[in-house]
Formats: structure tokens, sequence, C-alpha cells
């Protein structure tokens, strides 16, 4: 349960942590503290909601995660986050009036740009003809991300958001 700041001023926040502090480590140290737990607190709840609806999409496991090296870039951050550059995300947060993709074709989600958008359409041609020697197309994104990251990362880093 996430308190607000001024309950964190009476202790409220702590439970058993604030035993393991001195009691008259002052009122400084304490607020310092219950700070952290707060911000930390919140930034843990954001990440298991939001962004973790997009991860789990592409890293079902997390220790198939770790198993790869990966060096993102702008454009692969954004489609596997659901972040960044993306008409959807700029559209939630009141930056943009309109989260329809330049492509005219439907809103600019992660789907649309890996599965359908004509924009991509060369680019994702390459990634279709890598996938479909071994496998078929389309390819959930957890097996993208797994068994195709080298080309899936091509093809993230060869496609241009939102310029146009």
């Amino acid at each position: 349960m996430l308190l607000p700041l001024h309950a964190c001023d009476r202790g409220h926040c702590f439970g058993s942590f604030w035993t393991g502090f001195r009691r008259d480590a002052g009122t400084a140290v304490f607020k310092n503290v219950c700070k952290y737990i707060h911000i930390h607190a919140h930034i843990h709840t954001y990440i298991h909601t939001y962004i973790h609806t997009y991860l789990k999409a592409f890293f079902p496991n997390i220790a198939d995660r770790l198993k790869l090296l990966i060096n993102p870039s702008p454009n692969f951050t954004a489609i596997v986050t659901g972040h960044g550059k993306l008409k959807t995300y700029l559209h939630k947060y009141k930056i943009i009036e309109n989260p329809q993709c330049i492509c005219n074709k439907g809103k600019q989600i992660v789907d649309h740009i890996i599965y359908s958008c004509d924009l991509h359409e060369k680019e994702r041609d390459k990634l279709v003809a890598v996938i479909t020697r071994t496998g078929q197309w389309p390819v959930s994104k957890s097996k993208m991300m797994l068994k195709y990251y080298k080309d899936f990362k091509q093809f993230t880093d060869s496609i241009v958001l939102n310029e146009g």
C-alpha cells in the first residue's frame, strides 16, 4: 500500500523496516528514508503495470530475457515498451491529438507497426523472409524476440517512426 508522504512523517510506512534504524538518528534521516521508500514503491508499481503489459508480450519469461545480449536503440525500445515516438503513447499523454498511424489504416500501436503498417512493408518483408525460412509468419512477439532477435532488431532500427 502506498501512503502519502505525510504518513511517512509519522512512521507509518516503515513497519518492521524501521526497527533496524536507531531511534535517535534524527528526523532528517527518517524523512529521507521515507522519501526513498515512497519513490521506489511508485517506481515498482509503474514497472509492474504499464511497461509490464508490453514487455510481457516480448519477454514472458525473465530467464529467457536475461540470456539475450540486448543492445537497445530508440526505435527498439519504443516498440518493445510501447513508449517513445509511438502515436498511441503520445496521444495517451495528450501530446498529440490523434493516435492514427500516418498510413491511415489504424492506430499506431505496436502490433500495427510490426505486422501490418504499409509504411514499413519493405522492412517487414526482409524480416518475414528470414522467419519463413524456418517458421511461419506471423510469429508471436516472444518467439520473434527469442529466436529472431537480430532480425527483429534490424527491422526496428530500419523503420522511421512518425516522420513524413
